[in-house]
């Protein structure tokens, strides 16, 4: 797969050592884009450690059992790489970055890294699949997707693009459906787990799904069983 000026082509491409930005929420998937505001000084130190080497940078959620005001929480095992294809400086001390995403890795442990940002031993292995471009599209059920957005859409008043949403690659709709939810770290982390396209998609069917039987619920109508 091409980000930005790079070709990746297998894990080999990628290197084993990789700073990360723990976020809780926050979903990075592969060909999608990611906006930053970057103000931290440790994460500003990233950046610029990241524009003069390799451009890329990990985005990985802390631990589901990590305390939210532990200054170095423990991290999830798996998180996704991203290069840097974005870059701005704001005249304030800030950095408003986009990362594009390349491929998942999982984490074989954190380094004793002397820098103020955070680095992990990171094993793309596993995931070598996300340097495919459309992998596994054609076994993802799209009509059900689309039903369960549909869903979402009404019980929330919302409306959408159709025209857009019914044009988009398979692998871009899944993927964006995924970055745009609403849901929490824990449903977040469920879905960058989700091991192909097609595990993605009813991982986020299921997700919804469940919500709105919830909502069902609480307004006196059906139950789950």
């Amino acid at each position: 797969m091409r980000a930005g000026n790079a070709q990746y082509d297998t894990p080999a491409d990628l290197p084993a050592a990789l700073p990360v930005f723990p976020l809780a929420g926050a979903l990075l998937l592969p060909r999608t884009q990611l906006p930053l505001n970057i103000f931290e000084p440790r994460y500003l130190a990233m950046v610029d450690a990241a524009l003069a080497g390799s451009r890329l940078i990990g985005m990985i959620q802390p631990a589901p059992d990590a305390p939210a005001d532990a200054p170095r929480p423990a991290l999830s095992a798996v998180g996704c790489a991203g290069r840097l294809t974005g870059f701005q400086e704001t005249g304030d001390g800030r950095y408003l970055i986009t990362l594009q995403g390349v491929a998942r890795f999982r984490m074989r442990v954190e380094m004793d890294a002397i820098t103020p940002f955070r680095q992990v031993e990171a094993d793309f292995a596993e995931f070598a699949h996300d340097l495919k471009p459309g992998h596994g599209e054609e076994a993802v059920d799209r009509d059900g997707l689309l039903k369960a957005f549909r869903a979402y859409l009404d019980a929330n008043d919302m409306d959408a693009d159709w025209d857009s949403v019914m044009k988009a690659d398979t692998e871009v709709l899944v993927n964006a459906l995924c970055m745009m939810s609403p849901y929490g770290a824990p449903e977040k982390q469920a879905l960058l787990e989700a091991f192909d396209l097609k595990t993605r998609a009813e991982t986020l069917v299921a997700i919804t799904e469940l919500d709105l039987a919830r909502g069902r619920s609480s307004d006196g109508g059906a139950t789950l069983q």
